[in-house]
């Protein structure tokens, strides 16, 4: 008799996954296919073919309830964006947890970015407020421009890390 477990194989997990926050007053939802994340949301209300269980959402909702300061860094987020906008987007998953930025300063670290070119700043602009995965690419790090996340997710994710 063999005894072995067979364990699905993260990469191989794909949907919708959602949970609700009391902590933003909304739900946290995440699309995954491939082992990537695809998009992370914050709906009143989940889709109806949300699952409750992925352990990416554990990861988040330990983060929210400030038992964890994660990074998410090694969160693989499939980025479909033009490749300007998914340079500014990665270099946003460079800045630490509880620190901030100013988009010009984020543009100063972007390669391919001038950040005295106003074409380039509105470019930086366009890549934070078309992030996919608002949080696991922490667009509320940077403090003067615009989120992906609403603004009442943005205030407490800012709230949390105090910033």
């Amino acid at each position: 008799m063999d005894d072995t477990v067979e364990t699905e194989d993260p990469s191989d997990v794909a949907g919708i996954f959602a949970r609700e926050s009391s902590y933003l007053e909304r739900y946290v939802q995440l699309g995954v296919a491939s082992g990537r994340v695809l998009s992370v949301s914050f709906p009143d209300t989940p889709d109806e073919q949300a699952q409750t269980d992925h352990d990416l959402l554990d990861r988040i909702f330990d983060y929210l309830d400030g038992v964890e300061e994660d990074d998410f860094s090694d969160v693989t987020v499939a980025l479909t964006v033009p490749t300007d906008q998914r340079r500014v987007l990665e270099r946003v998953r460079g800045i630490p947890y509880g620190d901030q930025i100013d988009v010009e300063t984020l543009a100063r670290m972007t390669s391919g970015v001038d950040h005295t070119d106003e074409d380039d700043l509105n470019t930086v602009r366009t890549a934070l407020d078309r992030n996919p995965a608002p949080l696991l690419i922490p667009d509320h790090r940077v403090r003067d421009g615009p989120s992906a996340a609403p603004p009442a997710v943005e205030q407490k994710l800012r709230s949390l890390e105090g910033l």
